[in-house]
């Protein structure tokens, strides 16, 4: 983990610099960077290695755009090109140890995602955190490089997980043996390792992808993971963290004060404090909102600086007012994205309708004018309850239903339902609402309804028999999964069994 390290304190080293202007750890990290230079590479005496846990590649192309020097760009290049080549480092470097390459731990090299050239690769495989780190860098170099090799790479590799390796809350990688993936459609619920800092390198990924081509469903799978399995890490207090991030418990998985190997609650706090980053973008010619965050931000639109106000109390509701404030009128393009899972979207422009179908490019609607200081918008996203479902291959999630309300994945919690969580039936037919409950865990919207539940009162003494368990009428109160173990300690489940009536 020598070059992992590296890059994180690379990383702390840009991140420092940008926000004190300060160079006394940049440039020891520069020190640093240099000699790791002097070491890898094709030159005659550099050995050609490259990482055994990929993050000094995108920390390398950090520091770049920090100091301009080429050569960081160039050495991020060489690791992300080197990786996976025949013949394989690994297995010269193991020979020189006297050991056998094939008594590598994992027996393969799909655990670090060296088992073939970057180019080549088609699936997800190996250490979740690793691969996340890997596709972010290779984004990061084909936005510098303008490689569209590396950009095609990573599309084949987005699509492989977003179609069958991926968890509903934006979790990923299901086995604690590799903390990775295993196969396609394997996704277990109370089993699920779902590492926070994957669902963090997830963020990194899809806002790097969202660079090289603006298109929703990458903002859309960012907000995913964001509001689910990386709030999920943290309890509402921010003392506490969770490591692995299960779909469904017993009341016997619960968040820790620190760990072991404590990646997760600094990748948490880096994440929430950069979140500004991640809500707005710009370019010559357009404007555009990603994220629904209340904030305000000042940008530099087509040569003119722009300030634009965002109002709203999103993800609680899809009421979203942007006010924009200029020395003179200017012309630009507002692209604001409509999230994937809104079905029913109204745009209004100072108080005049806007139509956002015949104006919608790659799920963002594109407003362009002439805008003047204190112009309006309004942008309302319907917010109904939602039932979502697993692809039939999903065998863990047969016959189960996940309710959503907007981008929020919600669970059941023992603190709020007292039948067995595994007893629930909820009907097709049952109607769902949603309320604000400013005393339920600080203030969140939850979602009630009425459901069944299995009887046991007349099970007494048998483990089997000839007819199915009795089903009595009740009420359900889900919350949002992220702010669930926030409270006494007890069951949880996400996917819900859904009955015919």
């Amino acid at each position: 983990h020598e070059l992992y390290c590296a890059g994180h304190l690379i990383e702390a080293a840009v991140a420092h610099f940008q926000a004190t202007g300060k160079r006394v750890l940049l440039d020891a990290l520069c020190r640093y960077a240099d000699y790791i230079d002097t070491v890898f590479g094709t030159a005659p005496g550099k050995k050609r290695g490259y990482p055994g846990h990929e993050e000094i590649e995108l920390a390398l192309v950090k520091l770049y755009r920090v100091t301009g020097e080429k050569r960081y760009l160039h050495l991020s290049q060489y690791f992300i090109d080197e990786r996976g080549r025949q013949p394989h480092y690994f297995d010269i470097e193991a020979r020189l140890r006297g050991e056998d390459p094939a008594a590598f731990q994992h027996k393969n090299y799909e655990y670090n995602q060296s088992h073939l050239p970057v180019r080549e690769q088609r699936e997800v495989v190996g250490h979740a955190v690793r691969a996340m780190y890997l596709y972010s860098a290779m984004a990061d170099l084909a936005r510098e490089l303008h490689d569209q090799s590396l950009f095609d790479a990573d599309q084949r590799l987005w699509n492989h997980l977003c179609t069958t390796r991926l968890y509903i809350t934006g979790g990923l990688g299901p086995s604690r043996h590799n903390e990775g993936f295993t196969a396609d459609y394997d996704l277990p619920n109370e089993t699920a390792y779902a590492e926070t800092c994957a669902a963090i390198g997830l963020v990194f990924w899809n806002h790097r992808m969202l660079q090289l081509d603006c298109e929703a469903r990458y903002a859309d799978m960012l907000e995913r993971a964001l509001y689910n399995c990386v709030l999920s890490g943290v309890s509402l207090d921010g003392q506490k963290f969770f490591y692995e991030n299960p779909l469904a418990s017993l009341g016997t998985h619960h968040r820790q004060e620190w760990f072991w190997v404590a990646c997760c609650p600094p990748n948490i706090a880096r994440l929430l404090a950069s979140l500004g980053e991640y809500i707005y973008a710009v370019n010559d010619k357009d404007l555009v909102v990603h994220l629904y965050i209340q904030s305000t931000a000042q940008m530099t639109v087509g040569g003119r600086e722009v300030t634009v106000r965002q109002e709203t109390i999103y993800p609680w509701d899809g009421t979203i007012t942007l006010r924009l404030g200029m020395d003179e009128p200017s012309m630009f393009g507002l692209r604001l994205r409509i999230p994937g899972w809104c079905r029913n979207a109204q745009l209004k422009v100072n108080g005049d309708a806007f139509d956002i179908a015949s104006h919608l490019e790659q799920g963002y609607v594109r407003v362009e004018r002439v805008w003047q200081a204190d112009d309006r918008v309004e942008l309302e996203l319907a917010m109904p309850v939602e039932r979502m479902y697993a692809h039939p291959n999903v065998r863990q999630d047969a016959g189960c239903v996940v309710l959503q309300r907007g981008p929020l994945v919600y669970c059941l919690e023992g603190a709020d339902n007292k039948v067995p969580l595994h007893r629930i039936v909820v009907p097709r037919t049952a109607e769902l609402a949603s309320h604000f409950g400013p005393d339920v865990l600080g203030g969140v919207t939850v979602v009630s309804g009425n459901a069944l539940a299995e009887e046991d009162t007349d099970w007494t003494g048998t483990l089997y028999r000839s007819w199915p368990a009795s089903l009595q009428p009740g009420a359900i109160t889900a919350i949002p999964y992220y702010a669930w173990d926030n409270r006494q300690p007890g069951e949880m489940r996400v996917w819900l069994r859904e009955g015919g009536s």
